[in-house]
């Protein structure tokens, strides 16, 4: 199983930097993952609901920790690149404001 397309919505948000949604062999879609900040740094969370007793339990999650390894990497890097390419946006767009007052 391939994973053929990740989707990012970058965050503002201190822990939580981002919604994911991946698709695999471009056919199936999981909604809901999310890439958060922890104390040892980023990691990839699957969707989760809330049960009756305050815990969480995942909607979706791979079976064994390669392909868990293998999606948390591919998301990683895409979330890297994306605010990668927000930062150079950012940079270039400042830089147009510094020559236009000047």
């Amino acid at each position: 199983m391939e994973i053929t397309e990740v989707s990012i919505t970058p965050l503002e948000e201190s822990r939580l930097k981002a919604y994911v949604n991946i698709t695999f062999d471009e056919v199936f879609v999981i909604h809901g993952l999310r890439v958060i900040q922890g104390n040892h740094g980023m990691f990839v969370s699957m969707p989760a609901r809330r049960l009756p007793d305050g815990s969480y339990k995942d909607i979706a999650h791979p079976i064994t920790n390669a392909f868990r390894l293998k999606i948390q990497q591919v998301v990683l890097d895409a979330y890297k690149e994306i605010i990668s390419e927000n930062t150079l946006e950012k940079t270039e767009d400042q830089k147009q404001e510094n020559v236009a007052v000047q």
